[in-house]
């Protein structure tokens, strides 16, 4: 696994004052169809989906998380680093009544629904991306980010069309009568940005890695020289850190610095909520890329 703390992402500099990184017909900028005006967190979408934001990444906040649950920081503060995980499990059981759902006013046939916690949707989108668990993740995503998925079993660019109304309704369908399914996720995210600062602390970005069939399945922005590209990742993403596990999933291998701040989960993060595959979960926007063969 490769962290570094370099601004540099591939072979071209840019400073954050050059007055090009910015400009709304830019490459490095994040097409108004890919976000909402609106989001949750401390910087709009336009900004923390911009290739400005992988090159010089800043922390990402949702809006009262942390304000919201400071008990849960103090004790992690206060835990062994090899104690977190369970510490951060044992709060999640007992503020969302997760094994008593009857005492969040749960009955009947409903009760079941209360089983579909932050675990299960983490484990749902490692099978199936395009799951209803998937739905999940991508529309938490465009709630408290402000990108909109791109992709959920078809390309979603239309909000009118079918396939748009598709996943909508699996969002629906997975977040119907489930204990704050949402509120969960903001703090797995807000965990997982607190155990990555602690563990590499002044790193920038981490080196991760996916296999590909065809380019042609993704957005290219622009095309570069020597295998690179910009694109527009959909707004949750799944990557390797070892390239040798990306190489049994396509033809083709893309590598990405991808900020910190936008890993949502890690598979080391709670162990054994991912199984394997050195997956990471990261937050989407436009990116720099680099495309090789195997």
């Amino acid at each position: 696994m490769e962290f570094n703390e370099s601004h540099n992402i591939g072979a071209t500099q840019v400073s954050d004052k050059s007055p090009t990184t910015c400009r709304a017909d830019d490459k490095a900028s994040l097409p108004r169809e890919a976000r909402l005006p609106i989001n949750r967190c401390n910087l709009p979408a336009v900004v923390l989906g911009s290739l400005t934001f992988q090159q010089f990444p800043a922390s990402l906040a949702i809006d009262g998380v942390a304000e919201l649950h400071r008990d849960l920081f103090r004790r992690l503060d206060a835990a062994p680093a090899a104690q977190q995980a369970e510490v951060f499990r044992d709060y999640m059981t007992v503020h969302f009544r997760l094994e008593r759902p009857e005492e969040m006013g749960y009955t009947g046939h409903r009760k079941a629904r209360a089983k579909a916690n932050y675990i299960k949707v983490i484990r749902g989108w490692s099978f199936d991306a395009d799951s209803r668990e998937g739905a999940v993740l991508k529309g938490w995503v465009e709630s408290r980010f402000g990108l909109t998925p791109r992709w959920h079993g078809q390309p979603l660019r239309d909000p009118s069309s079918e396939a748009y109304r598709r996943y909508e309704e699996m969002r629906a369908q997975g977040l119907y009568g489930t204990n704050a399914l949402e509120a969960q996720l903001d703090l797995v995210y807000t965990f997982c940005q607190y155990a990555l600062a602690r563990r590499h602390p002044g790193m920038r970005h981490v080196t991760l890695y996916r296999g590909v069939n065809r380019m042609a399945d993704h957005e290219v922005l622009e095309k570069g020289a020597r295998g690179r590209h910009v694109i527009l990742l959909n707004n949750l993403n799944s990557f390797t850190c070892s390239r040798e596990r990306a190489c049994e999933f396509g033809d083709y291998i893309l590598a990405v610095d991808v900020p910190l701040a936008k890993i949502f989960f890690y598979c080391g993060l709670l162990p054994g909520v991912l199984q394997g595959e050195d997956e990471f979960l990261a937050i989407g926007g436009v990116a720099d890329v680099t495309l090789s063969t195997i």
